[in-house]
């Protein structure tokens, strides 16, 4: 192996040390998908073969209009809890349900540091209408967790959005002031008690229209109080895009 190969890993090339790497450690320990045991795929799609990378699939059934939610009727367009209370955000969308490759694959790269992950899950956002928006804003993680992780998920996902749409990322705008409780443990009710008071945002946003991002939404509690927050500070309009949703039909 010559220098001129090894340059084109080592000069500034972060990803391709990554790649290196990789492939180097995937010869003496080979990945195995851990849906079918078959052999990985590709370095981005890894440990996950391309047959099951390619079972990831746009949800496409009926939906509210407003937050997203999987309906069981095409009749209805609207779910009982956007008739109830009308969210802040002003439209909610999820590329795909929260099960089979994609829920591992986004629990692989969200609690097991599987950080090239993040790139091909964000290019899923590539086959979504974007709202037209001034700018694209990660749900932010608090200090102690973006401390333990290493990472925020949705601040990788945000910057692949970023990249295809033009549309600058803004930093700091949002923060979370409170460490709460894993919402995943909660039930509805007590995942919005959760997050009240959690964020808090600055007047960087007024009069801009945002999209607001984030890997997976449940019970909508964590979304619904950062626009509201946006909101407060100023913001013109606030959508949301998340990978998944979790519901189950």
């Amino acid at each position: 192996m010559g220098k001129p190969f090894l340059s084109l890993f080592f000069s500034n090339n972060s990803a391709g040390v990554e790649i290196l790497i990789s492939s180097l450690l995937n010869m003496l320990f080979p990945e195995k998908c851990p849906n079918c045991d078959k052999p990985a795929g590709g370095f981005w799609i890894a440990p996950f073969c391309e047959n099951c990378w390619k079972d990831i699939m746009p949800y496409k059934g009926p939906l509210c209009d407003r937050c997203g939610k999987p309906l069981s009727s095409e009749i209805a367009h609207i779910c009982h809890e956007c008739l109830k209370k009308e969210p802040f955000f002003v439209r909610a969308r999820s590329f795909a349900l929260y099960k089979g490759t994609m829920a591992e694959a986004i629990n692989l790269f969200k609690y097991s540091g599987i950080r090239r992950l993040g790139r091909p899950l964000g290019r899923f956002f590539n086959y979504m209408a974007l709202p037209q928006v001034d700018a694209i804003i990660p749900v932010p993680l608090h200090i102690r967790r973006l401390l333990h992780r290493g990472f925020n998920q949705s601040l990788i996902l945000s910057k692949v959005i970023a990249k295809n749409s033009g549309r600058p990322v803004l930093i700091n705008v949002l923060s979370r002031i409170r460490d709460t409780v894993p919402q995943v443990s909660l039930k509805a009710h007590e995942r919005r008690k959760n997050v009240r008071g959690a964020f808090t945002a600055t007047s960087a946003v007024k009069g801009k229209n945002l999209l607001l991002v984030d890997d997976v939404m449940t019970t909508g509690a964590t979304t619904e109080e950062c626009s509201r927050v946006l909101k407060k500070a100023g913001a013109k309009g606030v959508y949301v895009l998340t990978l998944a949703r979790a519901y189950e039909l």
